[in-house]
């Protein structure tokens, strides 16, 4: 049930000095508390691909379908899939997983408009969280590729937050797909001639850090051909 307005407003009141450093405090054992729920959770869950996008996108778009698809292929290869939990290409790629009878894990954001867990999570594999960063955490640590849909402001962050770790070295490499030349090409030439040529601000092998595609065989075969080039296996 969504918050009422009075709600949402009491939520956002300016606090004291006190009650911020008072409620910092007591925060800390709730974030580790879903540290430890999120790594014993998901170390029992085996190779998993996470796929992002828009929680707004329709059950008719092209884009819901093609999550759907890509999903079940993955399941077809060998991986569960990881989703935000919700509505939109997320409930997409949870279905294709349970359409392919692989595990369909979902990671669901405690938001003030209530988003609800899609139905086709598995009951035990459904977990809630409170903060965004220890979502991101586990999202990272536990998927074997990204594939990454048309999405908004969370999916852009989503799909950066995992090219700087890996570009920093602070994780290893793992395949990230971005599905939709149409979608992402306006994006990519950006990164290309202002970030790279313009600015010097990455080098030109960050580029190599992900692949774009318009199919559900190309990205499924980016993820498959990664493993077999570099002779890893999932969950490495």
């Amino acid at each position: 049930m969504a918050k009422s307005d009075d709600q949402l407003q009491r939520a956002f009141e300016p606090k004291s000095w006190n009650e911020i450093r008072t409620n910092d405090s007591w925060g800390i054992f709730k974030i580790m508390s879903e540290f430890v729920n999120g790594y014993e959770s998901m170390a029992r869950m085996g190779p998993c691909v996470s796929i992002f996008g828009s929680a707004r996108t329709k059950p008719d778009s092209p884009y819901f379908k093609l999550a759907e698809e890509i999903a079940y292929k993955l399941t077809q290869s060998g991986f569960g899939i990881i989703t935000g939990g919700g509505p939109g290409i997320m409930e997409a790629g949870n279905k294709g997983a349970k359409e392919g009878k692989g595990n369909s894990v979902g990671l669901n954001i405690d938001l003030p408009m209530e988003q609800q867990p899609n139905p086709y999570i598995d009951p035990d594999k459904s977990l809630d969280f409170d903060y965004f960063f220890v979502r991101k955490v586990i999202f990272v640590k536990y998927s074997q590729g990204f594939v990454v849909m048309p999405g908004g402001f969370g999916t852009l962050d989503e799909l950066f937050e995992a090219l700087t770790l890996i570009q920093t070295y602070k994780i290893g490499r793992f395949p990230i797909v971005l599905v939709g030349t149409k979608f992402w090409g306006g994006l990519i030439e950006w990164i290309k001639t202002t970030l790279l040529e313009a600015e010097n601000n990455i080098s030109a092998k960050d580029l190599e850090l992900f692949k774009i595609v318009d199919s559900a065989d190309e990205a499924v075969e980016v993820i498959e051909d990664f493993y077999l080039k570099y002779m890893l296996k999932p969950n490495f």
